[in-house]
């Protein structure tokens, strides 16, 4: 029997309504209307698409948003006198500096500039620190979005074996201090460039994690019958757009999995609004 197929954009969708709802509401109460301002330095074509569709999604849910074009010369001076002068305008509520940053930057240096009551991105350390406590201020937006989908799809987590494909700091890092807080109580693997077998850990899955931006690496006789497959990748190849799951295979065998488009990427930007409006909310109390 083929795999219940998780529909991320219907489930993006009724988060992204709740926000608006709830963004209505703080206007009508404090008169703010939650404010994103979007960096964008350099003109890489898929930052482009990422940052138009984060500009809709704002403008859909009733969010202020403004964008900041730079040019991929800009200087790491003149990129951090932005952010700080974004930190002092108090109509700001929310920073996004999107990724990849042009080569010549220090991109720790940038993101460790925001605010980390503006870092709606939830990069900062201060950040980072406090949802590893459990105590988060904002969840990391595409580990925050894959709970969601979980938690949506009723998928149980609490005793489960999760495996996580990637260590990055935007993913699965995050992604594994997630999964293992009380009241998700997953047991977790990471695997990585480093980690031996990683078709063993995978075969053993109750829930797959793939975030390592390999088209198609997860193979299909790598999935756990019934196991719950979350790939988070998205990667060009000619024509068509594919996930890190080798996608027909692993349908066959899982009971529920996210396509490539269409899951883990509309999650994403609704957790972003999520945040925004936290931080708008947490600024005018």
């Amino acid at each position: 029997m083929a795999a219940r197929i998780i529909d991320g954009k219907l489930i993006a969708e009724q988060c992204r309504e709740l926000t608006a709802t709830k963004a209505a509401q703080l206007k009508t109460s404090r008169g703010v209307v939650p404010h994103l301002a979007a960096i964008l330095a350099g003109d890489d074509p898929a930052s482009q698409v990422y940052v138009r569709n984060k500009e809709r999604a704002c403008a859909k849910a009733g969010l202020h948003s403004t964008l900041h074009r730079l040019p991929a010369d800009v200087s790491q001076q003149e990129l951090i006198a932005l952010i700080q002068s974004l930190n002092q305008d108090p109509s700001v509520n929310g920073i996004l500096v999107q990724l990849p940053l042009p080569r010549h930057l220090n991109t720790t240096q940038v993101l460790d500039t925001v605010h980390p009551l503006k870092d709606v991105d939830a990069f900062h350390p201060e950040n980072v620190g406090l949802m590893l406590q459990g105590r988060p201020r904002f969840l990391p937006c595409t580990p925050a979005g894959v709970m969601q989908l979980l938690h949506s799809t009723g998928t149980p987590i609490a005793g489960k074996h999760a495996v996580i494909i990637g260590r990055s700091d935007i993913v699965g890092k995050p992604m594994a201090a997630l999964l293992i807080q009380k009241g998700a109580d997953a047991t977790v693997t990471i695997c990585h460039s480093r980690t031996p077998d990683i078709a063993a850990f995978c075969r053993q899955a109750d829930i797959l994690v793939a975030a390592v931006g390999i088209p198609e690496f997860v193979r299909g006789d790598w999935i756990k019958p019934d196991a719950v497959v979350i790939d988070v990748g998205i990667n060009r190849v000619g024509e068509r757009l594919v996930g890190d799951v080798e996608y027909a295979p692993a349908l066959e065998k899982a009971a529920a999995i996210t396509p490539v488009p269409g899951g883990v990427g509309p999650m994403t930007i609704a957790m972003l609004l999520q945040n925004t409006l936290k931080a708008a909310e947490l600024q005018s109390a």
